[in-house]
């Protein structure tokens, strides 16, 4: 799950819509671009933050970010797949365990200053330095070196198949550049540069130094935060902004009734229940796995979400191609749940249930409290802003969590659908299984069980793989420390009379290379 850092309240990013309704305006002149005229490019994200560093975890940042820094690699999430970017090919085999990586030629930073090796190695050691949250991608990978000023050389601990998919997620910026500097204002290489980065508004202008297969289209580029919902759909109808992030599934209609494309895409984004492994009776897998039970997903998806979700059968969701269903059966039947309890000493307990203020996931919980309470349970239920739920509970140093059960969303596929990446994100050698869910610790047996086939199945490709991410995705349900609830769909809204070129993207984050202005 990626941790956001907001500093605004609904309230609050209400009123600032109103000040962005008065002065930012619509698009750009009709058949202007990049090149003639003045084109401007005006979204509406979803989200906040105050680091856009190239190793942010937020919605918004990263959505940013992919305009502004470049990879090794290029990620397109419209369908994830992977091109080169700061790199001029694919990787050159050297042996199993080392690749080659030449640059771009003439490959510059927007301060004019030229790419090099040095500053990929750079970045790469950033990532994985102690404590960074980008560790986890990269545990098959030995050492990163400058062979010489244009080229990387690759050194992994053991064959990977993946090895594209993760570059891509590793941003370049200057080896010199400063770190906090960056989170304010980061320098990169790719077609557009930031001119502005501020609460209300960032906005990026053509990097004239680009030279890369993804030039600049419009001439600026703003994001306007809109954190609350009605405020997102107001600036979309009244034409203050061309493009909207994350569409209340109620609001659909509105949006096509003034004339918007609107896009569902089915996504990774999830809300997920997490235990507290370290606490009884939640040290039992039975008793985890008699909460999922009991509660009916469906029926969920049907009257809260407009629909607009599928119910998750399965660590992954069915649109990954190493989907697997699992032996462990975690779909909605009262009476086996009740069973679990019983047989487990759980029948009558009271359960404190803390949940995320997301609306959509508060939304849930009457339907969930309901749900367990119909099998003799009591509930407390209790919501906090994302970052209080994670500082002030979870993670509280030194501390063991003192919670039950926690409902909150997640979507680590705007670093790529790679099994191995949604499945680590929550399981691996992590903060989550070592601080928040205590997987690690209540049980390391099948802990590390895990983390053998996670590793075992990054070497592997095809049918094999598929075979052995299986072997995870029952693990993962046998043992329900997390597990998602629904999978929840993506959906995007687009001004045709104003923006063209677009495409959404299952999962968060707007991306707007080759999107140009009417």
């Amino acid at each position: 799950m990626r941790m956001r850092k907001h500093f605004a309240t609904g309230a609050a990013l209400t009123a600032a819509a109103a000040m962005i309704l008065t002065a930012c305006g619509g698009g750009g002149d009709a058949g202007s671009t990049a090149t003639g005229g003045s084109s401007e490019l005006n979204v509406g994200p979803a989200y906040t933050t105050t680091d856009y560093g190239p190793l942010t975890s937020s919605a918004l940042a990263m959505g940013s970010n992919w305009q502004v820094l470049e990879g090794l690699y290029r990620l397109d999430r419209t369908n994830y797949s992977v091109s080169p970017a700061l790199a001029a090919g694919d990787p050159v085999k050297v042996s199993d365990t080392e690749y080659e990586i030449s640059l771009r030629d003439g490959a510059k930073f927007s301060d004019g200053t030229d790419v090099t090796a040095a500053d990929v190695v750079a970045a790469y050691g950033k990532a994985t330095a102690e404590g960074s949250l980008f560790a986890q991608f990269y545990t098959f990978v030995d050492s990163v070196e400058a062979k010489d000023d244009k080229t990387v050389t690759i050194h992994l601990k053991y064959p990977f198949a993946a090895l594209k998919e993760r570059l891509a997620i590793l941003m370049v910026t200057p080896a010199s550049a400063d770190a906090d500097a960056m989170k304010s204002m980061p320098i990169g290489s790719g077609p557009y540069k930031y001119s502005e980065v501020s609460e209300l508004k960032i906005s990026a202008v053509p990097n004239e130094y680009y030279n890369g297969n993804t030039p600049a289209t419009v001439e600026t580029i703003n994001w306007n935060p809109l954190k609350d919902e009605t405020a997102r759909v107001t600036a979309a109808i009244d034409g203050t902004i061309d493009i909207v992030e994350s569409v209340p599934a109620s609001s659909q209609k509105d949006l096509k009734d003034a004339g918007w494309n609107v896009e569902s895409k089915p996504g990774y984004g999830n809300a997920f229940m997490m235990f507290n492994t370290q606490k009884a009776p939640f040290d039992k897998p039975e008793v985890r796995r008699a909460f999922l039970k009991a509660i009916n997903k469906q029926s969920l998806i049907d009257t809260v979400l407009d629909g607009e979700a599928k119910e998750a059968t399965s660590f992954l969701p069915e649109a990954n191609p190493a989907y697997k269903k699992p032996s462990t059966d975690l779909s909605y039947d009262k009476d086996a749940a009740a069973k679990l309890l019983s047989d487990n000493g759980a029948a009558g307990m009271t359960v404190n249930l803390l949940t995320t203020d997301h609306s959509w996931i508060v939304a849930m919980v009457p339907q969930i409290t309901a749900d367990l309470e119909a099998l003799g349970l009591k509930v407390n239920h209790t919501s906090q802003a994302t970052g209080d739920l994670y500082n002030n509970v979870t993670d509280v140093k030194d501390a063991v969590p003192d919670y039950d059960v926690i409902i909150a969303p997640g979507d680590p596929s705007v670093f790529g659908t790679d099994p191995g990446i949604i499945i680590s994100w929550w399981n691996g050698n992590n903060n989550w299984t070592k601080q928040r869910d205590g997987w690690q610790v209540s049980d390391p047996d099948s802990f590390n069980q895990l983390q053998t086939i996670i590793e075992e199945a990054g070497q592997l490709d095809g049918d094999a793989a598929k075979a052995k991410w299986g072997e995870a995705q029952d693990l993962l349900a046998e043992k329900t420390v997390l597990f998602p609830l629904v999978f929840r769909n993506v959906i995007t809204g687009s001004n045709p009379e104003k923006v063209e070129g677009f495409h959404a993207i299952p999962t968060t984050g707007l991306q707007l290379l080759g999107v140009s202005t009417k």
